[in-house]
């Protein structure tokens, strides 16, 4: 059983790139896998091994500079999530693209998950999930508002140009952890809008909190990592991941005629050069060979 910690703390790093390699080193010590991502702006990612391995990586971000008071997300997994470990240094933890927005000096109302119902059920709210388009696909909260945003980067035009249907409406937003919100809202109360709410811990939080007879939400909510998307109770859903596009799938998706596996699938299949399947041929022949040795391919997918 691996335990997975999926965290994101905004603080200020002076000199980001020197806790890099020390996270990293003891990641791999550790034997502790994932996607760890480092800016002057603060730390984000989701890491997964053994409850021991978790536990040394959590205890060593906690003493950066600004990170006493950390918070994590965690669930557990039979498979491992992850085929290795990537500890990266970025210009933003999450991609907005929007200079001086800064999480640190304000953001909206946070609303814990039993209270959350409430508020998106009342008549003076929007609910905006501000999440990519394809994670919106496979879940979303009742009557919430989609984007339709390929990337996070697109949000702020995106309100720019909706912002009038908004008028006079408090907002509730939500993402599947919290940080897109973290940045969304302070981004909304920049832009003058009165009343902004967030839901705390994200939609993780919310299925694991609310039982699923008094729930809001329909559907899956995609996850990146092998798991590909969890339901209530953070159980694994059902879908699977297409390795060449990396949105998700239901089993029934790799009966269509577009679907090739690890190649392509009904999403994708226009997106990608007769070069680039070429070589997410070669990728899949070589993830099968390691796969028949008993190894795992740092390309991913299980053994």
């Amino acid at each position: 059983m691996y335990t997975i910690a999926a965290l994101y703390h905004f603080t200020r790093f002076e000199d980001p790139d020197a806790l890099r390699a020390p996270l990293r080193d003891l990641c791999e010590a550790e034997d502790v896998r994932g996607s760890l991502l480092i800016a002057a702006e603060g730390i984000n990612g989701t890491i997964a091994g053994p409850r021991k391995g978790i536990d040394a990586v959590l205890a060593h971000i906690r003493a950066l500079p600004g990170c006493a008071d950390l918070e994590w997300k965690e669930s557990t997994a039979t498979d491992a999530p992850f085929a290795r470990m990537k500890v990266r240094l970025k210009k933003e933890i999450v991609t907005m693209g929007v200079p001086g927005v800064d999480p640190k000096a304000k953001v909206g109302h946070y609303v814990r998950s039993e209270d959350w119902n409430a508020l998106i059920s009342a008549p003076d709210v929007a609910v905006i999930d501000t999440r990519n388009d394809y994670e919106i696909a496979i879940g979303t909260f009742e009557g919430a508002v989609d984007p339709e945003t390929a990337t996070f980067r697109e949000f702020p035009a995106w309100w720019e140009e909706n912002k009038d249907r908004f008028h006079n409406k408090r907002i509730a937003m939500f993402c599947t952890g919290g940080i897109r919100c973290e940045k969304s809202t302070n981004y909304l109360i920049e832009q003058g809008v009165d009343e902004v709410y967030h839901l705390k811990g994200g939609i993780l939080q919310y299925l694991e909190d609310v039982p699923e007879e008094d729930s809001l939400w329909h559907g899956e909510c995609f996850v990146f990592d092998e798991r590909v998307s969890v339901g209530h109770g953070l159980k694994e859903g059902p879908h699977l991941l297409c390795r060449a596009c990396r949105r998700p799938l239901l089993p029934e998706d790799t009966e269509r005629a577009e679907y090739e596996h690890g190649v392509s699938c009904h999403q994708c299949l226009g997106e990608h050069s007769e070069a680039d399947r070429a070589r997410f041929r070669e990728r899949q022949k070589q993830i099968d060979l390691a796969k028949a040795r008993g190894e795992r391919h740092l390309a991913g997918g299980p053994v």
